[in-house]
């Protein structure tokens, strides 16, 4: 059986040209030859697609050989060869220059439209699939995916998709408005007078650290995810609206911008309300200050009891019982007992009594660990002492959560692990093996996360 294709161009006025492309054979019935394959495919798309950019570019450069102003006609001074990249292969055009006309007065004595259409040479839709692909594995990668998907005559090398990255990172920098201190527009009168805003938005925080290359060391990069609860339009969807985003710590000079952005994405509003959960690190919660009248910053319950975890471990390893003067003196089991209820304290919001027993504690330890020389336990103190410190800075930002718990309300960034695997392990450390600097960071997480 024989398969003929036929493309017919029609015309405004009516015309038709006729271009007949390369037949398919058909002898019989098996899993190989059961429609089109992936390579009939590609060179029918490559064909259709250069009669139709041909016939597009011939109609655009006669509509251009007449003055706009005057309706005479341009001169023209020769033609070179353009070529445009596109999803459907690379395709050489001619382009035609011409004069300008002398009514108006020009720069340059000619022009070539199709170069003022075309300035970038590749299509939109081509720097999509590799700045999607490439923000997720290697430019190698991508370059041998796009060869094997689409119809080109030769790969993309990997530094010219990186060029195109880079470009495209840098238009959305461009996009980005400038950074601000304050993100709060207007007043209580104002907000009251919004409409009824979506469910409560809760905003996790968490970072990382990447290696350099140049033996320039590990710099952090920081990646949060936000969750939309629930939208009141479509109250039934079971997904949850999410955004990821992500910046280079060192780097980036528009991180509060950034986030604000992703919020308002979501449809965030001044009468909203926002949970912010961060591990307590100062320059994370700076970036959150004053982007909405209804936020709420939260220390995340998993950097509380991950700080616990290690300490209870540790109070196991110490003796059981000490020689204080002549009488021996019980240890083991009043420290486990002691850590024990600075985590029941701080589950419930009590940051009074567990920086309490904490005192307590400490003072307990220097005292045992003042004659010993067991190392166990002078790392024990330095830990307390730490956590001491940890809980005194961001006792303000300490809720109940075992209330919010039996709420249903989120305590801890465990869904944030997603995005940072997503933006950080998967596309810069787990079976990567290369080396990145802040600048190619901060392009990929951004083109990353603006390619959801």
């Amino acid at each position: 059986m024989t398969y003929k294709i036929r493309v017919v161009a029609i015309a405004d006025n009516g015309q038709e040209q006729v271009y007949d492309l390369p037949c398919l054979q058909r002898t019989g019935l098996t899993p190989e030859t059961i429609g089109l394959s992936l390579a009939e495919s590609k060179a029918i798309l490559k064909d259709i697609q250069q009669i139709v950019v041909e016939h597009q570019t011939a109609w655009w450069m006669e509509a251009c050989r007449q003055c706009p102003v005057c309706s005479q006609p341009r001169h023209s001074k020769g033609h070179h060869a353009l070529s445009v990249r596109t999803v459907f292969g690379k395709i050489t055009l001619h382009s035609l220059r011409l004069q300008h006309c002398d009514c108006q007065p020009h720069e340059t004595k000619t022009f070539s439209p199709l170069a003022e259409v075309l300035p970038e040479r590749t299509t939109p839709e081509l720097l999509f699939l590799e700045t999607k692909w490439s923000s997720l594995m290697s430019y190698g990668l991508t370059a041998e995916l796009l060869e094997k998907v689409l119809p080109m005559d030769s790969p993309l090398h990997p530094s010219t998709i990186r060029e195109h990255v880079c470009q495209v990172a840098e238009r959305l920098e461009e996009e980005l408005g400038d950074e601000q201190f304050c993100f709060i527009e207007g007043c209580q009168r104002d907000w009251t007078q919004l409409p009824q805003p979506d469910g409560p938005l809760t905003v996790g925080i968490d970072g990382g650290y990447i290696r350099g290359r140049n033996k320039e060391g590990c710099f952090e990069v920081i990646a949060g995810k936000s969750l939309l609860s629930f939208r009141r339009e479509r109250q039934g969807e079971e997904t949850l609206s999410s955004k990821c985003f992500a910046w280079v710590q060192t780097y980036d000079e528009k991180p509060k911008r950034r986030l604000f952005e992703a919020l308002r994405s979501q449809g965030m509003q001044m009468n909203q309300q926002i949970d912010f959960l961060s591990d307590g690190g100062e320059d994370v919660r700076n970036v959150q200050l004053y982007l909405n009248p209804e936020a709420e910053h939260l220390l995340d319950w998993f950097h509380v009891t991950m700080r616990l975890t290690v300490l209870t471990q540790m109070g196991k390893g110490v003796p059981e019982k000490i020689d204080v003067g002549d009488e021996p003196y019980e240890l083991r089991s009043p420290v486990l007992t002691q850590l024990e209820s600075i985590k029941w304290y701080l589950w419930h919001g009590n940051v009074f009594q567990a920086l309490q027993r904490l005192t307590d504690l400490e003072m307990d330890l220097d005292a045992a660990a003042f004659d010993s020389k067991n190392e166990t336990l002078r790392k024990l103190l330095k830990g307390v002492e730490e956590l001491h410190t940890y809980v005194e800075r961001n006792q303000n930002f300490i809720p109940n959560y075992g209330e919010r718990y039996r709420n249903g309300e989120r305590i801890a960034s465990g869904f944030v692990e997603s995005a940072v695997n997503q933006v950080m392990s998967k596309r810069m450390n787990k079976r990567q093996q290369m080396q990145w600097t802040a600048r190619c960071t901060s392009i990929a997480a951004d083109t990353d996360t603006s390619a959801q």
